[in-house]
């Protein structure tokens, strides 16, 4: 293995670079790759077998050469931490092929942006002048610090919150501070903003620190005096040395020595203002330089100025008025008579006149003075008596006109000219309870809709007293409150309904309403509740009856009355009225008159066809939403006698009968069958032999109600030949039967026709032939 090496260079698809010389290969690979990513394949170039020594971040597949990354994580900061450009490299070694030929590995580490900038300190102070220039720099002595190594750790700055008062510039070796807008510290002292530092990864990694800059004053604001200063002041006689007589006060926005303040009086004041006053050059307070006593007043002009170079003089003025020494003004003593309290006098209302205090006029000097009244005070009297004055009331005094009264009585000389002083007396009216409660109405009216929920609330009644506090306190009760379905509250006056109500039972309540004050004892007044209930459509309209019966008889005319149908709803108005009754079955020869609450008929009526009709009826009201209900009705068809009998037995006129001359006694020996198809009387059948030929009597005759024609006698020989029977068909109807009549002929020798007849007018002839 001495020979010269050739030295072969692969690139490997996803940045896997390799260098091959027989014993020595290099490859790349990202930082942090996960578990199991595959790397290279030894068998490209080597044969197996292939073994990795002594690796704990690569493994081997020794049958297909694949080297894989291993659990453990490559991170190239911690394998090479100080390492800032360059490579970085993990050195591995392999035997490969049947040989065990030696292969060195070197693995170059690649970074990846995994670590994003920081600061070492969260915050960063600066001071800068306020009248720094625009376009100053200031060195920011801080940079952000990244791990990662290339574009990755380079990093770019820029500023949030800056307001465009500054920005951030960089260059290879230092990070300044712009100045980009004038500063001014009257009006911002401080400004707070974020430096942020973000890397050139592909997917960048940014640090935030926070930059406050303070903006240092100088000398550039002028004193002004504030508009507040005092402009003119009083100053009493007698006033000492020492005494603060007036504060001026001016202000300078700057800080500091720059604010600083010297307050001295102008040249232009007086030389008398001069020994009098002084002035505090540090506080502008204006304090008294002796003790003055005047007898009579004064009048001093102060100009105070402030200078701050190079500002401007700024000056204010300030007048002074010194009041002489006076003698003692003239007092007013009160010596309570009625009861007081905290110098204030308290009286009952509706007291009469009543006397409340001894006034006592106080006075050194030789001028008469008097003692009256300053204003509206005709409620009081003031009477002079031996050198003092009574106060009283001159009228009962009313609490609910005045509660509060403040009596002025003034000392003036004799003839009114001058006031000399005033005092003032507080007189309190006392409230007694005189006043009744005052409903605001006489009555309420009230209305509500039945089915109320519970508790609901019907009116609130008002009440107002007068007089004060418990006096004037108002409580509610109901009087007469039968049935108890009605609350008020005692202290609001809310009127409430404690249960549904129901109008069907009771339309109108009427409700008194107690109003009483708390005073001992009580006053009270009282109100009346009327309270109307409002329907509702509650109720829905009822049949008399659930079951109407009626009887008509057969052949009844058209539009002809069936029945009334009753129909009552307790409700009112509209939800009351029965708007619609309808018969439910269609096929009935029947329908409502609803003017006339009346069934009709309206179609043919045969009893012979039905004998009864069953129907059923709606009765709807007009209320919204409408209420229904329904009744039955049955009605009965009476039979009328509108069928006559019909002979059915024989079935014809032309049948005839021979019988044996041997035929004996009460032998049967032909039946007339006939039906009707009436009912009752109308229907019941009798039958009547009414003619018979020849004249002599016939050996025959006919049972009335069956019909079976027998021989009554031996037949003989005069009976032989043809006899013809006249029998008639009746039934039992009123007024009037209905018949029909049978000719039964009987055959004598050689008779050879037999003649068949119908009567008219509900007669019918049947002719037979008997043969003996």
């Amino acid at each position: 293995m001495n020979m010269v090496c050739l030295l072969q260079k692969v690139f490997l698809i996803a940045s896997v670079r390799q260098i091959i010389c027989h014993t020595l290969l290099t490859l790349s690979i990202l930082e942090e790759r996960p578990e199991g990513i595959k790397i290279y394949t030894l068998s490209t170039t080597f044969f197996p077998p292939y073994q990795l020594l002594g690796s704990s971040y690569l493994r081997v597949n020794e049958e297909t050469g694949n080297v894989y990354t291993t659990e453990r994580m490559i991170d190239r900061e911690t394998l090479c931490p100080s390492q800032e450009g360059g490579y970085c490299t993990i050195l591995v070694n392999a035997l490969v092929g049947p040989e065990q030929e030696l292969l060195k590995i070197t693995i170059i580490v690649e970074d990846i942006n995994d670590n994003a900038p920081y600061f070492e300190t969260n915050e960063i102070r600066l001071s800068i002048p306020e009248d720094a220039s625009v376009g100053t720099r200031v060195l920011l002595d801080i940079k952000a610090q990244d791990e990662d190594i290339g574009s990755n750790a380079e990093i770019m700055y820029h500023l949030e919150g800056a307001e465009g008062f500054f920005s951030v510039a960089q260059d290879s070796s230092a990070l300044q501070l712009i100045v980009e807008r004038e500063l001014d510290r009257e009006t911002q002292s401080e400004h707070c903003m974020v430096l942020v530092a973000v890397d050139s990864g592909s997917v960048p990694l940014s640090a935030t620190v926070s930059l406050v800059v303070t903006v240092l004053d100088v000398d550039d604001q002028c004193p002004q005096f504030s508009p507040d200063n005092p402009r003119t002041v009083s100053v009493p006689g007698g006033v000492t040395r020492g005494t603060t007589v007036a504060q001026v006060q001016a202000i300078d926005p700057d800080l500091g020595r720059n604010s600083q303040i010297t307050y001295s009086f102008s040249l232009q004041i007086s030389d008398r203002a001069k020994e009098l006053f002084h002035l505090d050059s540090n506080t502008g307070r204006i304090i008294v330089a002796m003790d003055i006593r005047l007898d009579s007043p004064e009048k001093h002009v102060l100009k105070v100025v402030v200078n701050s170079p190079p500002c401007p003089v700024e000056q204010t003025q300030l007048t002074v008025y010194l009041q002489p020494v006076l003698s003692p003004e003239p007092t007013v003593e009160i010596k309570y008579v009625a009861q007081y309290r905290n110098q204030t006098i308290i009286l009952r209302e509706n007291e009469p006149p009543t006397l409340l205090a001894l006034l006592e006029l106080r006075d050194i000097s030789s001028v008469q003075k008097i003692l009256s009244f300053e204003g509206d005070s005709t409620a009081f009297s003031l009477k002079a008596q031996a050198g003092s004055y009574l106060l009283s009331t001159s009228k009962p005094l009313d609490f609910e006109l005045c509660s509060k009264y403040l009596v002025t009585v003034v000392i003036s000389e004799a003839q009114g000219k001058c006031v000399h002083a005033r005092k003032e007396i507080k007189v309190v009216v006392e409230d007694v309870n005189d006043n009744a409660p005052q409903f605001e109405k006489t009555y309420y009216q009230v209305e509500i809709e039945e089915n109320n929920k519970p508790a609901f609330s019907l009116v609130q009644v008002s009440a107002s007293d007068a007089d004060s506090q418990l006096y004037g306190k108002v409580s509610y009760r109901l009087i007469n409150n039968n049935p108890a379905i009605f609350n008020i509250d005692e202290v609001t006056g809310v009127v409430s309904v404690l249960e549904p109500l129901d109008r069907e039972k009771q339309r109108e309540y009427s409700l008194t309403v107690l109003a009483r004050d708390n005073g001992s004892p009580s006053l009270e007044a009282f109100s009346s509740v009327f309270i109307k209930v409002l329907d509702q459509n509650d109720n829905q309209p009822m049949f008399v009856t659930p079951h109407f019966i009626f009887f008509i008889s057969e052949g009844i005319s058209r539009l002809a009355q069936v029945g009334k149908i009753g129909i009552v709803d307790a409700d009112e108005g509209d939800n009351g009225k029965v708007v619609d009754v309808q018969v439910l079955d269609k096929h009935v020869p029947f329908a409502m008159d609803l003017s006339q609450s009346t069934l009709r008929c309206i179609g043919e009526v045969d009893r012979e066809k039905h004998e009864h009709y069953e129907m059923r009826l709606l009765a709807i009201d007009g209320g919204s939403p409408q209420r229904s209900s329904t009744a039955s009705v049955t009605v009965f068809v009476e039979d009328v006698n509108d069928n006559q009998p019909q002979v059915l037995l024989p079935s014809s006129n032309l049948s005839c009968l021979t019988i044996s001359p041997n035929t004996k006694a009460g032998s049967i020996i032909t039946k007339i069958y006939a039906i009707d198809r009436d009912s009752g009387l109308n229907s019941d059948i009798t039958y009547q032999i009414i003619a018979r030929e020849p004249i002599n009597p016939s050996p025959f005759q006919i049972d009335p109600h069956s019909g079976n024609i027998t021989v009554v006698q031996q037949l003989v020989g005069r009976d032989y030949g043809m006899h013809h029977l006249l029998i008639r068909v009746s039934d039992r109807g009123k007024p009037a039967p209905l018949q029909a009549t049978v000719n039964e002929p009987t055959l004598r020798e050689n008779a050879d026709n037999l003649e068949a007849e119908h009567s008219d007018n509900q007669n019918t002839i049947q002719k037979c032939s008997f043969f003996a």
